[in-house]
């Protein structure tokens, strides 16, 4: 299974990322209120300022203090980490 560094060593898989957007936009700083409301926030941005959000299949919303862009490179084939036991 390949794994994506999100910053300060935190991974997700990226077949479960439907979307990576800037979080400075109305609604979606709506989509993470609903999902801290939901339970189903998670904050990999270690109290930093929070430059992407990660959107997956199951519902979750990932905040990452990494940039879309950064992000991208990552998702194409840069920072990844492979799972030992595959």
């Amino acid at each position: 299974m390949k794994l994506v560094n999100i910053g300060f060593g935190n991974l997700v898989n990226p077949r479960r990322v439907v979307a990576v957007v800037s979080p400075d936009s109305a609604p979606v700083k709506r989509l993470g209120q609903e999902a801290r409301e939901r339970g189903v926030l998670i904050d990999a941005s270690f109290g930093r300022k929070t430059r992407a959000v990660l959107v997956t299949d199951s519902g979750h919303v990932i905040w990452s203090s990494l940039t879309c862009e950064q992000l991208s490179a990552r998702f194409d084939g840069g920072d990844t980490e492979e799972d030992a036991h595959e």
